[in-house]
């Protein structure tokens, strides 16, 4: 993957539903492209699904983790890549210290965290993970 490649899946992440003419356009390429770059991704696997989004507010029952993500070596692109494509991934964050990377994960059911927490710790790259399962918030917003 290149740095169209990365910006390409960027711009997805923060509207799947964008048409290929603007996604070119923000690109910079055109819509061909874009097409081949999305049906590759998706062929290579990359690219595993698209879904939406809801407000926090909206599924109050869901379940939420925090997980830290330890990086073997120099693999640290290409397993944001595989994780940007994890669909229980809400969020994810570049961090320092003890670990390589935070996600924030979301799931329906404890036996959808667990499978989540399965395919995650399966990329190739992850040496080591820790989640916390998110009980109650104790900020007044």
């Amino acid at each position: 993957m290149d740095e169209i490649d990365h910006k390409l899946i960027s711009l997805l992440r923060v509207n799947a539903r964008d048409s290929v003419a603007t996604l070119a356009h923000r690109l910079g390429v055109s819509r061909g492209t874009v097409t081949n770059r999305i049906a590759k991704l998706e062929e290579q696997g990359v690219i595993v699904g698209y879904t939406v989004r809801l407000r926090p507010d909206v599924k109050q029952d869901q379940i939420n983790a925090w997980m830290s993500i330890a990086v073997e070596g120099n693999q640290t692109r290409r397993v944001i890549a595989e994780l940007l494509g994890e669909p229980s991934i809400a969020v994810l964050h570049d961090t320092n210290g003890r670990w390589d990377l935070l996600a924030q994960l979301r799931a329906e059911t404890l036996a959808e965290m667990s499978q989540a927490l399965e395919r995650i710790r399966l990329i190739k790259g992850i040496s080591n993970t820790e989640t916390s399962i998110h009980l109650v918030t104790y900020r007044a917003s």
